[in-house]
């Protein structure tokens, strides 16, 4: 009778006693089974598929999100308007993702996927000025790139942009210099590509919203400010630029002469 009762007893326990807690994984050990709320979306998608159900997959879920947001900018890309380009019930995505920062991980990791860099690259320099080059054209033909939130881009560590780091990390690799001054090249180099091309990208933007169809439209609706500020006569090298440049529609020219110039940087400070 008393073992009954104790077996009634253990009937009754709460399912969350201590008695029943697991006991703590190590999050150094990948052996360890993680907190289910802790599982990144990447891990979640590379464990086999339940069962096979309707065609919907990450891939499908994520060219349509970037089809959206090419067409019609970032703010557009919902959970809902994204069931109805899919063609699904607006459940049916969340199978996969649980929520719009799983779609823009998602997006990003699949733009990403296209900055593939030839195999033939000798040197740090030529891989890093050919990363520099595809980045940029990706971001301009996905302007969306720009418009994400800082912390979610931060956030966004996906298997196509760690791929993207380590080959720049990997060029580096044998040239005498430490793991930390390796990193700092190759986030010197992103923080210009971001830096210039968001400004591209800010000048376009700026452009489609008035409607303006050239640069020279530009001009002409700046031209009263920039007459005045050009007559006080403080701005005489900024004055002879407006005067002399041949470049100031050449956004490419101008993207390679910086990147040369911060690649000169880095190899002279560096003797690499």
């Amino acid at each position: 009778m008393a073992s009954k009762k104790t077996a009634d007893a253990e009937d009754r326990r709460p399912s969350g006693s201590a008695a029943d807690a697991p006991a703590p994984a190590d999050p150094a050990d990948p052996a360890d089974p993680a907190d289910p709320a802790e599982v990144s979306l990447w891990e979640r998608l590379d464990r086999p598929a339940p069962a096979p159900r309707a065609t919907l997959t990450p891939q499908k879920i994520a060219a349509a999100a970037v089809r959206i947001a090419d067409t019609d900018g970032i703010d557009a890309v919902t959970m809902r308007r994204l069931a109805t380009e899919l063609g699904v019930a607006p459940m049916a995505a969340y199978r996969y993702v649980s929520g719009k920062g799983d779609v823009l991980d998602l997006m990003t990791d699949a733009v990403y996927a296209d900055l593939q860099l030839p195999d033939d690259l000798e040197n740090w320099r030529e891989v890093m000025r050919a990363h520099a080059l595809r980045t940029r054209e990706i971001v301009l033909r996905h302007p969306w790139l720009i418009q994400i939130s800082s912390p979610q881009a931060l956030r966004a560590l996906t298997p196509s942009r760690m791929a993207s780091a380590e080959r720049g990390l990997s060029s580096l690799d044998g040239l005498g210099l430490d793991i930390d001054t390796m990193m700092a090249v190759v986030g010197t180099v992103a923080s210009y590509v971001h830096g210039a091309v968001s400004a591209e990208c800010a000048q376009y933007s700026l452009m489609q919203e008035q409607g303006w169809d050239s640069p020279d439209d530009l001009r002409i609706a700046l031209g009263p400010q920039m007459r005045y500020l050009m007559s006080t006569g403080r701005y005489p090298t900024y004055h002879r630029y407006l005067r002399e440049a041949v470049h100031k529609d050449d956004p490419q020219w101008r993207f390679e002469t910086g990147l040369d110039s911060v690649l000169d940087g880095i190899a002279a400070r560096l003797d690499i």
